[in-house]
Protein backbone atom coordinates (compact mmCIF):
# COMPACT_ATOMS: atom_id res chain seq x y z
CA UNK A 1 0.00 0.00 0.00
CA UNK A 2 1.36 3.41 -0.93
CA UNK A 3 -0.88 5.36 1.41
CA UNK A 4 -0.88 5.17 5.20
CA UNK A 5 -4.48 5.37 6.39
CA UNK A 6 -4.34 6.32 10.07
CA UNK A 7 -8.07 6.81 10.54
CA UNK A 8 -10.79 5.31 8.43
CA UNK A 9 -12.44 7.66 5.95
CA UNK A 10 -16.16 8.21 6.58
CA UNK A 11 -18.50 7.29 3.73
CA UNK A 12 -22.21 7.63 3.00
CA UNK A 13 -24.28 5.06 1.09
CA UNK A 14 -27.04 6.49 -1.08
CA UNK A 15 -29.81 4.00 -1.80
CA UNK A 16 -28.69 1.89 1.15
CA UNK A 17 -31.74 -0.40 1.23
CA UNK A 18 -31.50 -1.53 -2.40
CA UNK A 19 -29.53 -4.49 -3.76
CA UNK A 20 -26.46 -2.44 -4.65
CA UNK A 21 -26.65 -0.56 -1.34
CA UNK A 22 -26.71 -3.85 0.55
CA UNK A 23 -23.68 -5.08 -1.39
CA UNK A 24 -21.92 -1.82 -0.48
CA UNK A 25 -22.67 -2.45 3.20
CA UNK A 26 -21.35 -6.00 2.99
CA UNK A 27 -18.11 -4.86 1.33
CA UNK A 28 -17.56 -1.73 3.45
CA UNK A 29 -18.12 -3.58 6.73
CA UNK A 30 -14.68 -5.17 6.29
CA UNK A 31 -12.93 -2.43 4.29
CA UNK A 32 -9.59 -1.31 5.79
CA UNK A 33 -9.84 2.31 4.60
CA UNK A 34 -13.52 3.27 4.75
CA UNK A 35 -16.12 3.36 7.51
CA UNK A 36 -19.88 3.76 7.04
CA UNK A 37 -20.97 7.05 8.61
CA UNK A 38 -24.51 7.36 7.24
CA UNK A 39 -27.13 5.34 5.39
CA UNK A 40 -29.51 7.20 3.08
CA UNK A 41 -32.68 5.96 1.42
CA UNK A 42 -36.18 7.08 0.46
CA UNK A 43 -38.42 9.16 2.72
CA UNK A 44 -40.55 6.12 3.57
CA UNK A 45 -37.49 4.48 5.18
CA UNK A 46 -36.03 7.61 6.78
CA UNK A 47 -36.04 7.61 10.58
CA UNK A 48 -36.24 3.84 10.87
CA UNK A 49 -33.47 1.55 12.05
CA UNK A 50 -31.80 0.02 9.03
CA UNK A 51 -32.53 -3.52 10.21
CA UNK A 52 -36.24 -2.74 10.40
CA UNK A 53 -36.52 -1.00 7.05
CA UNK A 54 -34.47 -3.23 4.77
CA UNK A 55 -35.43 -6.46 3.02
CA UNK A 56 -31.96 -7.94 3.53
CA UNK A 57 -30.93 -10.16 0.60
CA UNK A 58 -27.25 -10.78 1.31
CA UNK A 59 -26.07 -14.26 2.44
CA UNK A 60 -24.41 -12.96 5.62
CA UNK A 61 -26.40 -11.23 8.40
CA UNK A 62 -26.47 -7.45 8.67
CA UNK A 63 -23.64 -6.28 10.93
CA UNK A 64 -25.29 -5.39 14.25
CA UNK A 65 -23.97 -1.81 14.36
CA UNK A 66 -25.34 -1.25 10.85
CA UNK A 67 -28.74 -2.76 11.69
CA UNK A 68 -29.12 -0.20 14.50
CA UNK A 69 -28.21 2.85 12.41
CA UNK A 70 -30.96 5.34 11.64
CA UNK A 71 -31.70 5.82 7.95
CA UNK A 72 -31.50 9.37 6.66
CA UNK A 73 -33.07 10.94 3.57
CA UNK A 74 -30.86 11.43 0.52
CA UNK A 75 -29.96 14.97 1.49
CA UNK A 76 -26.39 16.13 2.22
CA UNK A 77 -26.98 16.97 5.88
CA UNK A 78 -23.94 15.08 7.21
CA UNK A 79 -20.33 16.27 6.98
CA UNK A 80 -18.65 16.17 3.57
CA UNK A 81 -17.18 12.79 2.74
CA UNK A 82 -17.31 10.09 0.06
CA UNK A 83 -20.80 9.17 -1.09
CA UNK A 84 -21.25 5.78 -2.77
CA UNK A 85 -24.40 5.82 -4.87
CA UNK A 86 -26.48 2.70 -5.38
CA UNK A 87 -29.48 4.78 -6.45
CA UNK A 88 -31.79 3.83 -9.28
CA UNK A 89 -31.31 5.98 -12.36
CA UNK A 90 -34.85 7.31 -12.02
CA UNK A 91 -33.74 9.41 -9.03
CA UNK A 92 -29.93 9.29 -9.11
CA UNK A 93 -29.19 12.25 -11.39
CA UNK A 94 -30.49 15.09 -9.23
CA UNK A 95 -29.49 13.55 -5.88
CA UNK A 96 -25.91 12.84 -6.97
CA UNK A 97 -25.54 16.35 -8.39
CA UNK A 98 -26.83 17.84 -5.13
CA UNK A 99 -24.27 15.92 -3.08
CA UNK A 100 -21.45 16.96 -5.44
CA UNK A 101 -22.62 20.58 -5.22
CA UNK A 102 -22.30 20.35 -1.44
CA UNK A 103 -18.68 19.23 -1.64
CA UNK A 104 -19.05 15.43 -1.50
CA UNK A 105 -16.97 13.04 -3.56
CA UNK A 106 -19.71 11.06 -5.30
CA UNK A 107 -18.88 7.64 -6.76
CA UNK A 108 -21.88 6.50 -8.76
CA UNK A 109 -23.15 3.27 -10.30
CA UNK A 110 -26.05 4.96 -12.10
CA UNK A 111 -26.09 5.78 -15.80
CA UNK A 112 -27.23 9.42 -15.48
CA UNK A 113 -23.85 11.20 -15.63
CA UNK A 114 -21.69 8.58 -17.39
CA UNK A 115 -21.42 10.23 -20.78
CA UNK A 116 -21.08 13.83 -19.57
CA UNK A 117 -17.79 15.15 -21.01
CA UNK A 118 -16.45 16.33 -17.62
CA UNK A 119 -17.38 13.16 -15.68
CA UNK A 120 -14.87 10.28 -15.60
CA UNK A 121 -16.28 6.89 -16.63
CA UNK A 122 -13.66 4.64 -15.06
CA UNK A 123 -12.62 1.01 -14.92
CA UNK A 124 -9.73 1.04 -12.45
CA UNK A 125 -7.26 -1.02 -14.48
CA UNK A 126 -8.27 0.39 -17.87
CA UNK A 127 -8.38 4.20 -17.69
CA UNK A 128 -7.42 5.53 -14.22
CA UNK A 129 -5.88 8.58 -15.90
CA UNK A 130 -9.42 9.72 -16.82
CA UNK A 131 -9.89 10.64 -13.15
CA UNK A 132 -7.99 13.82 -14.03
CA UNK A 133 -11.25 15.05 -15.58
CA UNK A 134 -12.48 15.92 -12.08
CA UNK A 135 -10.03 18.80 -12.00
CA UNK A 136 -12.21 20.54 -14.58
CA UNK A 137 -15.50 19.94 -12.80
CA UNK A 138 -17.26 23.08 -11.60
CA UNK A 139 -18.83 21.81 -8.40
CA UNK A 140 -18.33 24.23 -5.47
CA UNK A 141 -16.60 23.27 -2.24
CA UNK A 142 -14.34 20.76 -3.98
CA UNK A 143 -17.17 18.41 -4.98
CA UNK A 144 -16.36 15.53 -7.31
CA UNK A 145 -18.49 13.15 -9.40
CA UNK A 146 -17.09 9.89 -10.78
CA UNK A 147 -19.04 7.08 -12.44
CA UNK A 148 -18.81 3.33 -13.00
CA UNK A 149 -19.74 1.92 -16.40
CA UNK A 150 -22.59 -0.48 -17.06
CA UNK A 151 -22.07 -3.85 -15.33
CA UNK A 152 -21.49 -5.75 -18.60
CA UNK A 153 -19.29 -3.01 -20.02
CA UNK A 154 -16.80 -3.32 -17.16
CA UNK A 155 -16.01 -6.95 -17.97
CA UNK A 156 -16.01 -6.28 -21.71
CA UNK A 157 -13.60 -3.33 -21.53
CA UNK A 158 -11.24 -5.24 -19.25
CA UNK A 159 -11.11 -7.99 -21.88
CA UNK A 160 -10.64 -5.54 -24.76
CA UNK A 161 -8.06 -3.19 -23.21
CA UNK A 162 -5.07 -5.57 -23.61
CA UNK A 163 -6.09 -6.16 -27.24
CA UNK A 164 -5.96 -2.47 -28.20
CA UNK A 165 -2.20 -2.72 -28.76
CA UNK A 166 -2.86 -5.04 -31.72
CA UNK A 167 -4.97 -2.51 -33.62
CA UNK A 168 -8.44 -3.59 -32.57
CA UNK A 169 -10.99 -2.37 -35.13
CA UNK A 170 -14.36 -4.08 -34.72
CA UNK A 171 -16.16 -5.92 -31.94
CA UNK A 172 -19.35 -7.97 -31.96
CA UNK A 173 -20.67 -8.93 -28.53
CA UNK A 174 -23.60 -11.01 -27.33
CA UNK A 175 -24.22 -10.76 -23.58
CA UNK A 176 -25.89 -13.35 -21.34
CA UNK A 177 -26.79 -11.33 -18.27
CA UNK A 178 -27.77 -12.62 -14.84
CA UNK A 179 -31.09 -11.73 -13.24
CA UNK A 180 -29.41 -9.90 -10.35
CA UNK A 181 -28.48 -7.23 -12.87
CA UNK A 182 -32.14 -6.22 -12.95
CA UNK A 183 -32.19 -5.47 -9.21
CA UNK A 184 -34.83 -6.73 -6.79
CA UNK A 185 -37.46 -8.08 -7.35
CA UNK A 186 -36.15 -7.93 -10.89
CA UNK A 187 -37.56 -10.09 -13.67
CA UNK A 188 -40.79 -11.96 -12.89
CA UNK A 189 -40.21 -15.68 -12.39
CA UNK A 190 -42.82 -16.61 -15.00
CA UNK A 191 -40.83 -14.58 -17.53
CA UNK A 192 -37.32 -15.87 -16.79
CA UNK A 193 -37.69 -19.49 -15.56
CA UNK A 194 -37.11 -21.90 -18.46
CA UNK A 195 -36.55 -18.93 -20.70
CA UNK A 196 -34.14 -16.40 -22.21
CA UNK A 197 -35.25 -12.82 -22.84
CA UNK A 198 -33.45 -11.24 -25.82
CA UNK A 199 -34.06 -7.65 -24.71
CA UNK A 200 -32.85 -5.48 -21.81
CA UNK A 201 -34.02 -1.89 -22.06
CA UNK A 202 -31.19 0.51 -22.95
CA UNK A 203 -28.52 -2.14 -22.53
CA UNK A 204 -27.33 -2.53 -26.10
CA UNK A 205 -26.86 1.23 -26.45
CA UNK A 206 -24.66 1.28 -23.31
CA UNK A 207 -22.54 -1.65 -24.49
CA UNK A 208 -22.01 0.01 -27.86
CA UNK A 209 -21.15 3.51 -26.58
CA UNK A 210 -19.60 3.39 -23.10
CA UNK A 211 -16.48 1.39 -24.11
CA UNK A 212 -15.61 4.06 -26.67
CA UNK A 213 -15.26 6.64 -23.88
CA UNK A 214 -13.46 4.24 -21.50
CA UNK A 215 -10.97 3.03 -24.12
CA UNK A 216 -10.42 6.55 -25.46
CA UNK A 217 -7.51 8.85 -24.69
CA UNK A 218 -7.51 11.85 -22.36
CA UNK A 219 -5.87 14.69 -24.27
CA UNK A 220 -5.79 18.27 -22.95
CA UNK A 221 -8.71 17.63 -20.60
CA UNK A 222 -10.94 16.04 -23.25
CA UNK A 223 -11.71 12.39 -24.00
CA UNK A 224 -11.02 11.42 -27.59
CA UNK A 225 -13.14 8.33 -28.05
CA UNK A 226 -11.66 5.09 -29.29
CA UNK A 227 -12.12 4.49 -33.02
CA UNK A 228 -13.87 1.15 -32.57
CA UNK A 229 -17.04 -0.22 -34.11
CA UNK A 230 -19.08 -2.21 -31.57
CA UNK A 231 -22.27 -4.13 -32.25
CA UNK A 232 -24.13 -5.63 -29.28
CA UNK A 233 -27.02 -7.95 -28.56
CA UNK A 234 -28.07 -8.35 -24.91
CA UNK A 235 -30.00 -11.19 -23.31
CA UNK A 236 -31.35 -11.88 -19.81
CA UNK A 237 -30.72 -15.48 -18.73
CA UNK A 238 -31.85 -17.52 -15.66
CA UNK A 239 -28.55 -17.22 -13.74
CA UNK A 240 -28.36 -15.53 -10.33
CA UNK A 241 -24.98 -13.79 -10.61
CA UNK A 242 -22.40 -13.55 -13.36
CA UNK A 243 -22.63 -11.78 -16.70
CA UNK A 244 -21.19 -13.60 -19.70
CA UNK A 245 -20.33 -12.19 -23.11
CA UNK A 246 -19.48 -13.96 -26.35
CA UNK A 247 -17.17 -11.64 -28.26
CA UNK A 248 -15.78 -11.61 -31.81
CA UNK A 249 -12.94 -9.22 -32.67
CA UNK A 250 -11.26 -7.94 -35.82
CA UNK A 251 -7.79 -6.35 -36.00
CA UNK A 252 -5.97 -4.22 -38.54
CA UNK A 253 -3.28 -6.89 -38.62
CA UNK A 254 -4.24 -10.30 -37.23
CA UNK A 255 -2.03 -11.22 -34.23
CA UNK A 256 -1.00 -14.69 -33.10
CA UNK A 257 -3.49 -16.26 -30.63
CA UNK A 258 -0.68 -16.86 -28.15
CA UNK A 259 -0.01 -13.11 -28.18
CA UNK A 260 -3.60 -12.44 -27.16
CA UNK A 261 -3.48 -14.92 -24.29
CA UNK A 262 -0.15 -13.50 -23.10
CA UNK A 263 -1.60 -9.96 -23.26
CA UNK A 264 -4.54 -11.01 -21.08
CA UNK A 265 -2.51 -13.02 -18.57
CA UNK A 266 0.19 -10.38 -18.14
CA UNK A 267 -2.22 -7.43 -17.93
CA UNK A 268 -1.97 -5.38 -14.76
CA UNK A 269 -3.17 -1.88 -13.99
CA UNK A 270 -2.72 0.94 -11.51
CA UNK A 271 -4.80 -0.82 -8.79
CA UNK A 272 -2.38 -3.77 -8.86
CA UNK A 273 0.69 -1.50 -8.82
CA UNK A 274 -0.72 0.33 -5.79
CA UNK A 275 -1.91 -2.89 -4.12
CA UNK A 276 -5.31 -1.35 -3.46
CA UNK A 277 -7.53 -3.25 -1.00
CA UNK A 278 -10.26 -4.13 -3.49
CA UNK A 279 -7.96 -4.87 -6.43
CA UNK A 280 -7.70 -8.46 -7.66
CA UNK A 281 -4.20 -9.87 -7.88
CA UNK A 282 -4.83 -10.57 -11.56
CA UNK A 283 -7.67 -8.66 -13.23
CA UNK A 284 -7.87 -11.17 -16.08
CA UNK A 285 -7.67 -14.96 -15.83
CA UNK A 286 -7.47 -17.09 -18.97
CA UNK A 287 -8.92 -20.60 -18.57
CA UNK A 288 -8.00 -23.39 -20.97
CA UNK A 289 -11.02 -25.56 -20.13
CA UNK A 290 -12.99 -26.44 -23.24
CA UNK A 291 -16.27 -25.38 -21.59
CA UNK A 292 -14.97 -22.38 -19.61
CA UNK A 293 -15.88 -19.84 -18.32
CA UNK A 294 -19.04 -20.70 -16.39
CA UNK A 295 -20.89 -18.62 -13.77
CA UNK A 296 -20.93 -21.37 -11.13
CA UNK A 297 -17.21 -22.02 -11.50
CA UNK A 298 -15.69 -18.61 -12.14
CA UNK A 299 -17.83 -15.73 -10.86
CA UNK A 300 -16.03 -15.66 -7.49
CA UNK A 301 -12.51 -15.54 -8.98
CA UNK A 302 -10.01 -13.26 -7.25
CA UNK A 303 -12.30 -11.46 -4.74
CA UNK A 304 -15.14 -11.58 -7.32
CA UNK A 305 -13.15 -8.87 -9.12
CA UNK A 306 -11.48 -10.81 -11.94
CA UNK A 307 -12.70 -11.38 -15.47
CA UNK A 308 -12.36 -14.97 -16.65
CA UNK A 309 -11.79 -15.49 -20.38
CA UNK A 310 -11.87 -18.75 -22.32
CA UNK A 311 -12.50 -20.46 -25.64
CA UNK A 312 -10.24 -18.28 -27.79
CA UNK A 313 -10.52 -19.62 -31.33
CA UNK A 314 -10.62 -18.44 -34.97
CA UNK A 315 -13.71 -16.62 -36.19
CA UNK A 316 -14.92 -17.20 -39.76
CA UNK A 317 -16.31 -13.64 -39.99
CA UNK A 318 -13.80 -11.67 -37.88
CA UNK A 319 -10.36 -12.77 -36.65
CA UNK A 320 -11.03 -14.38 -33.25
CA UNK A 321 -13.88 -15.15 -30.87
CA UNK A 322 -13.92 -15.90 -27.15
CA UNK A 323 -16.15 -15.91 -24.06
CA UNK A 324 -15.82 -13.85 -20.87
CA UNK A 325 -17.42 -13.90 -17.43
CA UNK A 326 -17.46 -11.34 -14.63
CA UNK A 327 -19.40 -10.96 -11.36
CA UNK A 328 -21.97 -8.31 -12.18
CA UNK A 329 -22.75 -6.99 -8.68
CA UNK A 330 -19.15 -6.97 -7.42
CA UNK A 331 -16.81 -6.37 -10.37
CA UNK A 332 -19.69 -4.82 -12.28
CA UNK A 333 -20.89 -2.48 -9.55
CA UNK A 334 -19.77 -2.23 -5.92
CA UNK A 335 -16.21 -3.49 -6.30
CA UNK A 336 -15.48 -1.16 -9.19
CA UNK A 337 -16.89 1.79 -7.22
CA UNK A 338 -14.66 0.93 -4.26
CA UNK A 339 -11.68 0.65 -6.59
CA UNK A 340 -12.41 4.08 -8.06
CA UNK A 341 -12.69 5.59 -4.57
CA UNK A 342 -9.41 3.97 -3.55
CA UNK A 343 -7.74 5.45 -6.62
CA UNK A 344 -9.13 8.88 -5.77
CA UNK A 345 -7.91 8.66 -2.17
CA UNK A 346 -4.46 7.54 -3.28
CA UNK A 347 -3.88 9.87 -6.20
CA UNK A 348 -5.78 13.11 -5.63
Amino acid sequence: MTRDIQDKIPVVILGATGCVGQKFIQALAVHPWFSIAALCASERSAGKNYGEAVNWLMPKPIPSHIANMKIQTCMPSMGRCIAFSGLDSSVAGEIESTFAQEGFTVVSNARNHRMHPSVPLVVGEVNPDHLDLVKGQKFPNGGILVTNPNCSVIGITLALKPLMQFGLESVHVVTLQAVSGAGYPGVASLDIVDNVIPFISGEEEKVETEPLKILGNLIDGTIQQASLKISAQCNRVPVTDGHMACISVKFRHKPNPDDLIHAWESFRGEPQKLNLPTAPEKPIHYSTGLNHPQPKLHRHADKEMAVTIGRLRPCSLFDYKFAILSHNTMRGAVGSALLNAELLVTNL
